[in-house]
């Protein structure tokens, strides 16, 4: 197996890889993983894929972590590996740290994950535990580095998420404003102002369904 090859399968399910690496001990992958795969949504198409899936359809809670569950579980069956996913705890497994080593991704000046292809709209479905060592493409650099505006810094409207970190109730306050209906149906205004986030191709639609499980969650 090789990541042109897994990612062919990726792709045929609306999938992409977006991070590999050879986990250390202090890295929490399960005992004897040669090299971890990460796994997000493929953009453009990955919406309207998932909405004509039958987890959507059928109305029943929580659509995507179910379609994720069926999706990467059946890649793991075909590649003789190990699913894994970001849900379902606790307890939780530590896609952060994974990320972070994936060499991918890393904490941007806003705290959240920035992808290097992806941006600030980067989110993991699920992941995949070779217990080969798999040949790995060198690690790009940090975009940020490189992000002379920086315009996530100034983006929030509200103030809740800056280089100073995330103010998860005052986000949360902000959307029950009439400002803050705005950015329910759009997406976050900071997540959607990095300019790789621009370039990612993912539908207001599917930023609009994020926002509403985030805010459902500090209403319920």
């Amino acid at each position: 197996m090789t990541l042109d090859s897994l990612q062919a399968r990726c792709s045929a399910v609306n999938l992409d890889i977006l991070g590999a690496f050879h986990p250390e001990p202090e890295d929490l992958a399960p005992e004897g993983c040669g090299t971890l795969v990460l796994l997000g949504p493929k953009e453009p198409g990955f919406w309207n894929a998932f909405t004509s899936s039958t987890e959507w359809r059928d109305k029943t809670p929580d659509p995507m972590d179910r379609w994720s569950t069926r999706v990467v579980t059946t890649l793991a069956q075909q590649t003789g590996t190990t699913a894994l996913f970001p849900f379902g705890g606790p307890p939780y497994q530590p896609f952060f740290r994974w990320a972070l080593a994936s060499g991918h991704a890393w904490q941007s000046p806003v705290s959240l994950l920035v992808h290097d292809q992806a941006g600030l709209m980067v989110s993991y479905r699920g992941a995949l535990a070779f217990r080969e060592r798999l040949e790995l493409p060198p690690a790009p650099a940090k975009p940020c580095d490189t992000c002379t505006d920086q315009p996530c810094l100034s983006a929030c409207p509200s103030q809740a998420l800056t280089n100073a970190g995330y103010d998860v109730p005052k986000c949360h306050a902000f959307l029950e404003t009439d400002e803050g209906q705005a950015h329910l149906t759009k997406g976050c205004n900071v997540r959607r102002a990095c300019p790789l986030s621009q370039s990612y191709g993912r539908v207001e639609e599917q930023s609009a369904y994020h926002m509403s499980i985030f805010h459902k969650g500090a209403t319920a």
